[in-house]
């Protein structure tokens, strides 16, 4: 069962007399490092750009650096040193933290459950420390053997760290025994990495016949790129093959972890000295890995330089982290804009295309000058402009009286004629830019399962209403010029609709004031259609309509084109890819490696004076003298020749003797 009732956290101070933001040296980096954390919380890289998988998940590493370790070990720093026990399968982890303990804590062996709870041991007293948020604030726990609340015993690994109290343990320091890091289960494999990602310390567990393995490298590299505090323990080594050991001095050295420790443990035999009993190390076997930690968590200079230089190299990673995802951040924003850009040519296009066909007097072929030589008659109609505009006004009322019933089939004509011309021009724009898009990586990914290469069923539909306004538009402009001009009134009062027609005739061979006998329309179609306008209102005013015809016409098409675009530009406005440049997260990674180097140029060395922090923990810096009791160490010869103690535990004996026990 969970703790009921768990100790609380401080709320004002911790042990070391800091506030809830640590001591008012790091105050500045944990500002700095929330607004850090912010920025990457609000990152977002969803384009499918090079090297954006990695990205993603290193955008997440950085966040958990930030939640599992920095920010805790800010607020809290006078915690216990974490040391987080990690290694392959079968490498023997929870073995080795049994024998430290002297009684069986954690359920060692390859068979173990692959949803088994990582084990977190700590000493009664530290409590307060980890059954509370404040360090590994991400992770549910479970007391003891218990289970968490509602959840199954199978599955309550999957969000839980189990907590074990024990008195074996020396005060200040705290043993994990992670899952396996190369698991079968996936989410066995990403929480040893959180952990390991969360440590003060890394003791690292490996043997003699899989020291090599990949698994275990690529995360011993990562660690030795942020320069994590790292030991290693290699485990069964049989009598004899010292070269193994060598090997793996070579390999820590070459891979950047020079100066990291190395403890060897011989290989357990069943007569040999190494043997286990109840599944347990004898004390000796393990004697210098429990003095090297119990030197680190107890010592306060020495737990103070691991935790600054395992701090400092994760600030420093944090930091080269949130540099590359702000390129990554760019290269979004640049993938938005290429994407968009695309979907704006290929739009314009059909724009330029529809406004072309408008223009150049296609639309008066066919259809559309048939029926306008029906509307306006044969040759008499001709020769009765030769006789002058005067008899033309005077006829025109009669004219536009006598052929009422044509008007609307010319209409119906430029109707259908412009509606198969924007149709053909918003299919080909589907078909470019979805071809365009899925050459993209970027753009692949969005129109994958969308229906977009082909322009909608609705289209036509949206279309033909958007004409019909139009149509509707020059209507009302010939009727807006009539009233203004009472000579023409009476003529537009029987005429509004062939007048309309006439307009749109002229409109489509008529751009900036250019005539259609200029652009040499067949058939003499836009001269009748300007001749009768004229006749009514006058060349400037004809001119004036045909320009406000023509911008509406443009103004309509555009909005039909740029609600097809929008299909494509819609997918990216879902993601904000558009303003997702990493400005704002280079500038909070550039106040963060300030405030650290102002933090670090303030430390106290351990003499107590100020001077600047080169960070790192060098090879033996940790080591300290023995536990000695009355100024004798507790490990004697007689004890690393006394096999009879199996089960006690290192610091279980050195605990008692401590406390005067006999």
């Amino acid at each position: 069962m969970t703790d009921p009732d768990p100790v609380p956290a401080p709320q004002d101070r911790d042990d070391a007399g800091h506030g809830p933001e640590g001591p008012s040296g790091t105050a500045p980096l944990a500002a700095a490092l929330e607004s850090l954390r912010a920025r990457l919380a609000a990152l977002r890289l969803p384009l499918e750009t090079p090297g954006s998988g990695p990205d993603r998940t290193d955008r997440q590493r950085a966040l958990d650096q930030l939640d599992d370790y920095l920010l805790p070990r800010l607020r809290a720093e006078s915690a216990p040193l974490l040391v987080v026990v990690g290694g392959s399968t079968g490498a023997g982890k929870s073995t080795l933290v049994n024998s430290l303990l002297g009684e069986p804590v954690s359920a060692p062996g390859v068979l173990r459950p692959t949803t088994r709870a990582p084990v977190l041991v700590h000493h009664p007293l530290d409590a307060r420390w980890f059954s509370t948020d404040r360090v590994l604030p991400g992770l549910a726990r479970i007391s003891g053997s218990g289970g968490a609340p509602g959840v199954p015993p199978e599955h309550a690994a999957a969000a839980a760290l189990r907590l074990v109290a024990s008195d074996a343990l020396p005060q200040g320091l705290a043993l994990v025994d992670a899952p396996d890091v190369d698991s079968v289960e996936v989410a066995n494999r990403d929480l040893a990495a959180q952990l390991l990602a969360a440590a003060d310390l890394w003791l690292f567990v490996t043997t003699a016949a899989r020291y090599a393995d990949a698994v275990p490298w690529d995360l011993l590299a990562a660690g030795a790129r942020r320069r994590a505090q790292v030991a290693i323990v290699l485990d069964r080594v049989d009598p004899g093959s010292e070269v193994v050991a060598e090997d793996l001095r070579r390999m820590m050295s070459e891979r950047g972890l020079r100066d990291a420790e190395l403890f060897v443990l011989a290989e357990a035999t069943e007569a040999g000295s190494g043997a286990l009993v109840d599944g347990l190390l004898p004390e000796h076997a393990v004697a210098e890995v429990a003095t090297w930690l119990s030197g680190l968590g107890g010592d306060p200079d020495a737990r103070t330089r691991v935790v600054a230089a395992t701090r400092d190299g994760v600030v420093d990673d944090l930091v080269r982290r949130a540099v590359d995802l702000a390129d990554a951040a760019d290269a979004q924003q640049a993938a938005d804009a290429r994407l968009r850009d695309v979907v704006r040519r290929h739009h314009a296009d059909a724009l330029a295309q529809v406004e072309a066909a408008t223009s150049d007097g296609a639309l008066l072929r066919g259809e559309v000058l048939a029926r306008w030589q029906d509307f306006v008659g044969t040759g008499e109609f001709f020769r009765s402009f030769e006789a002058g505009v005067g008899r033309v006004r005077d006829a025109v009322a009669g004219f536009f009286r006598a052929r009422p019933q044509q008007g609307p089939q010319v209409e119906q004509a430029i109707a259908h004629g412009l509606e198969s011309v924007v149709l053909d021009a918003a299919e080909q724009a589907a078909e470019r830019t979805h071809a365009a898009w899925r050459g993209d990586a970027a753009g692949a990914a969005l129109v994958s399962g969308l229906d977009l290469s082909r322009a909608p069923a609705t289209l036509r539909e949206e279309v033909a209403a958007q004409i019909r306004g139009w149509q509707d538009d020059v209507l009302a402009l010939v009727r807006e010029q009539g009233a203004s001009r009472r000579g023409t009134a009476r003529a537009v009062s029987f005429g509004v609709n062939a007048l309309g027609v006439s307009l749109m005739v002229l409109v489509f061979a008529s751009t900036a004031g250019l005539t259609g006998a200029e652009i040499g329309i067949a058939g003499g179609t836009a001269i009748v259609a300007q001749k009768v306008l004229e006749a009514v209102f006058g060349d400037e005013a004809v001119r004036r309509l045909a320009a406000q015809a023509k911008e509406r016409l443009s103004g309509r098409m555009d909005a039909v084109l740029r609600g097809q675009s929008a299909r494509y530009t819609a997918q990216l406005d879902a993601l904000g890819t558009a303003d997702a440049g990493g400005d704002g997260l280079r500038e909070a990674a550039r106040a963060v490696a300030a405030a650290a180097r102002a933090e670090r140029a303030g430390r106290p060395d351990p003499e107590g004076t100020t001077r600047p922090w080169s960070g790192g923990l060098l090879r033996g810096a940790g080591t300290v003298a023995p536990p000695t009791i009355d100024g004798v160490p507790v490990t004697t010869a007689d004890d690393a020749a006394d096999t009879t103690s199996h089960g006690r535990g290192f610091w279980r004996r050195v605990l008692r003797r401590k406390d005067g026990a006999s």
